[in-house]
């Protein structure tokens, strides 16, 4: 069983609107040809291409690498892509622990469950997991993300409602941030999706 997108010619299309939103000098590099195809696939639900990469197109992505590799322009370029159920919104963890120092606990609420006022679930890709640090509010220390997190979990179990995550950190930076708990939840919903420790700073 063969694909039936020609994926050549949707990296060339979406590197044409990289230039568009980020300047002349974008490209995609060869190299990362086998991470940009994952992503692409994993958005068109590309059952076939996904299979051959191991995806599973029921969770998230976790995309991960070192700074300046990429993975936040790629994941604004993956909102061109999605089939409709896989749209999603980009919002960074450092504007969300701003939230949360702002408007408190209603914060993780938000991202998981909705707004009060219309409480709706949606896909949300948080951006750059680990800018933020552990918050105040009224005296309360809270890690914002490790809750929102959680809340996700429980919302792609009974709802199917997919998280996406990018980040610097490794699997055990990441449990020292933010606790096996949520290590564990993270590796039942997200694909990994890793660029090598090697790759070169773009920016």
């Amino acid at each position: 069983m063969t694909s039936k997108y020609n994926y050549p010619e949707i990296i060339a299309w979406l590197e044409k609107k990289g230039k568009k939103d980020f300047g002349d000098k974008f490209q995609f590099l060869e190299q990362d040809t086998t991470n940009i195809t994952k992503l692409i696939c994993y958005f068109l639900d590309d059952e076939c291409t996904a299979a051959n990469f191991e995806i599973d197109l029921s969770k998230g992505i976790l995309l991960s690498g070192p700074v300046g590799c990429g993975k936040t322009s790629l994941m604004a370029l993956m909102r061109y892509v999605p089939q409709p159920g896989k749209k999603f919104l980009l919002k960074t963890c450092r504007d969300i622990s701003f939230e949360f120092i702002k408007d408190g606990y209603e914060v993780i609420r938000r991202y998981s469950h909705g707004h009060n006022t219309h409480a709706e679930h949606k896909n949300y890709c948080f951006d750059d997991l680990g800018t933020e640090k552990n918050l105040k509010y009224f005296g309360n220390e809270c890690n914002v993300m490790a809750e929102i997190i959680l809340s996700r979990y429980d919302i792609f179990i009974s709802k199917k409602i997919y998280t996406h995550i990018t980040t610097n950190l490794s699997a055990s930076e990441i449990e020292t941030a933010y606790g096996n708990r949520v290590r564990s939840r993270m590796r039942n919903m997200l694909n990994l999706i890793a660029f090598d420790k090697t790759t070169k700073d773009k920016r």
